[in-house]
């Protein structure tokens, strides 16, 4: 409550020193005309002073909405006219500094979020809109994504969507023609759409796309049919296409088709969620026909993938064996999986897991800066958390640990770090 009060006092205080300067004597003395006069000339010459003036008197004013939609219009090609400079020389240099791009995106955005208030005049959205598609097409500022949202949220009617599209269109820009194709599609122009959707059919995201715009439109049996022809001639990107004929085989009640679409989802970039989630859909019975051939394919993904399996398998000897091929990270290796993976084993293969854990070391009598030697002390006390917690076999380490001491006795650095990090390493 106190606190309360002498903010309240404070406030006061500042409010009374605000109408004591100077300028506010000026300013209450001064006639309407000449305030009006000082204002538009300031905001003529200031961007974000006109911008400012907009909000301001808005809120503050009571007039037509015909006005504020007027004003809101102006206030948003101030907004330009402020980040344009700064755009400019983006697109010139192909970006520039990360305080500069983040004031361009955010004033960028500041411009689409009024857009899409739905409260601004055709006039100005066209102005803006035919402001940004230049710099859309040359798509050098590092601000593109900001600028198609811009763009967008620029076009209230199917006419304006569609003098958006044609103008993407006309860039002949692989990304641009699919936001156009998309565009087309959105205000129903079937021709449009197909025109563009089919001068281009590679990946399997591809044949979803047209697969589901057929589905939607009513033509299912054409829709299964460009799906399957994606199946055989797509090249990567499947995921969604496998997704959209898993869903129509479900509704169909083909129990066959959807474990083979499953079973290829899975063992495409096979991982152990993928696993994990294809062994909870099968039942009892499909699982014995379809693990011998998951298994068959788990061979063709990475060794990392391969020992999280083997583990929730509990295959313990396919993974030692398969982390003995693995080099151990030089980086991060706190947070590596293959270190996590080698912790777990450490009572079960002790001498396969210390023998992983030595090559981390690396050449230990050579010069390195002071930053390897840090890895390598770390590595050292996993050596000997082996050796003495897991292993019992102190004398081991001490000999171990003798001997990398003595060899590097001239190098202060590699001792000090071993020092800080590894346990004991003073005492030897």
């Amino acid at each position: 409550m106190m606190s309360e009060m002498i903010k309240g006092k404070a406030d006061m205080a500042k409010n009374k020193t605000k109408k004591d300067t100077a300028l506010a004597k000026l300013i209450t003395a001064a006639p309407a005309e000449a305030l009006s006069e000082l204002i538009l000339n300031l905001a003529e010459n200031d961007p974000e002073i006109r911008r400012k003036c907009f909000d301001y008197l808005k809120k503050n004013t009571a007039v037509s909405k015909m006005l504020k939609r007027q004003s809101e219009g102006e206030a948003i090609l101030s907004i330009w006219a402020e980040l344009l400079p700064d755009l400019e020389d983006l697109d010139a240099y192909g970006g520039g500094p990360y305080g500069v791009e983040d004031q361009v995106w955010e004033l960028l955005y500041e411009i689409t979020k009024r857009l899409t208030s739905k409260k601004v005049d055709e006039t100005y959205r066209r102005e803006i809109l035919d402001s940004v598609i230049p710099f859309i097409k040359s798509g050098n500022s590092g601000a593109v994504d900001a600028l198609d949202e811009l763009a967008y949220a620029a076009c209230y009617s199917a006419a304006e969507l569609r003098y958006l599209a044609e103008s993407l269109e006309a860039m002949h820009d692989e990304w641009q023609t699919r936001n156009a194709r998309n565009i087309y599609r959105q205000i129903g122009d079937r021709d449009k759409y197909l025109e563009l959707r089919l001068k281009y059919m590679e990946v399997g995201a591809d044949y979803h796309d047209l697969a589901e715009f057929y589905w939607e439109t009513g033509e299912k049996e054409k829709s299964i049919q460009i799906a399957q022809k994606g199946l055989k001639k797509a090249t990567g990107r499947m995921d969604e296409l496998r997704a959209f004929l898993a869903e129509r085989a479900q509704e169909a009640g083909d129990r066959t088709t959807w474990n083979e679409l499953q079973f290829d989802q899975a063992t495409d970039r096979l991982t152990l969620d993928k696993y994990k989630k294809f062994k909870i859909a099968c039942t009892a019975e499909e699982w014995k026909e379809y693990e011998p051939r998951l298994l068959k394919k788990m061979k063709d993904t990475g060794k990392t993938e391969q020992m999280k399996i083997h583990m929730d398998r509990k295959e313990y000897d396919s993974v030692v064996n398969l982390l003995s091929k693995c080099s151990y990270p030089q980086y991060n290796f706190v947070s590596d999986p293959h270190v996590s993976i080698a912790e777990k084993l450490e009572k079960q293969y002790p001498e396969k897991i210390l023998k992983w854990y030595i090559s981390g070391l690396g050449n230990l009598s050579s010069n390195h800066k002071r930053e390897e030697y840090t890895r390598k002390a770390e590595v050292m006390a996993k050596v000997r958390h082996m050796l003495v917690n897991v292993m019992n076999d102190e004398s081991r380490w001490e000999k171990l640990a003798a001997k990398v001491k003595n060899d590097n006795l001239r190098r202060p650095a590699f001792q000090q770090e071993f020092a800080s990090i590894v346990p004991g390493w003073t005492a030897i």
